[in-house]
């Protein structure tokens, strides 16, 4: 996943150059603004599940890090298991957001709409899967609470 990452990023880079350059010869490409959009979304969510798996998603703990061990192990699992809710909702709503959008085109690439909201649906699957497998950890024992003080 990092790796198509990586690859997203360098096309919109090279998209997003090819846009500069080309207004500053004053024959702008009129597909660049528009694909560096899709891009920006597909890359941001590839970003987001990478985040995601790694759990770096952006968590503050200072109030859950001074609870007693039971109430900590209750707010992690309100907390996972509200993760996995919004992963559901995402990808949920992404696939009404694909079928609506499905017959739009874009206005400078021969693309559906629906390509915007594509990645929606992987990155919600992500985030219900790793709040769900977080809660079963929990269920076992095994808990993040040593890896929530930095060392």
């Amino acid at each position: 996943m990092q790796l198509a990452a990586a690859a997203l990023l360098v096309v919109l880079l090279s998209t997003v150059t090819a846009g500069i350059v080309s207004r500053g010869l004053g024959h702008p490409l009129s597909w660049t603004d528009e694909g560096s959009g899709y891009l920006m979304v597909w890359l941001a969510c590839f970003g987001w599940m990478i985040a995601t798996r790694h759990g770096a998603h952006i968590r503050i703990r200072f109030f859950q890090d001074k609870l007693p061990g039971t109430a900590w192990r209750w707010t992690e699992a309100v907390i996972q298991f509200a993760l996995a809710v919004f992963g559901a909702v995402i990808a949920w709503n992404s696939v009404h957001l694909m079928r609506t959008n499905a017959d739009i085109e874009a206005m400078a690439l021969p693309l559906s709409v629906a390509w915007m909201y594509a990645p929606l649906l992987p990155a919600g699957l992500v985030t219900l899967l790793q709040g769900l497998v977080a809660l079963w950890r929990q269920g076992r024992g095994h808990t993040a609470r040593a890896m929530a003080v930095p060392p």
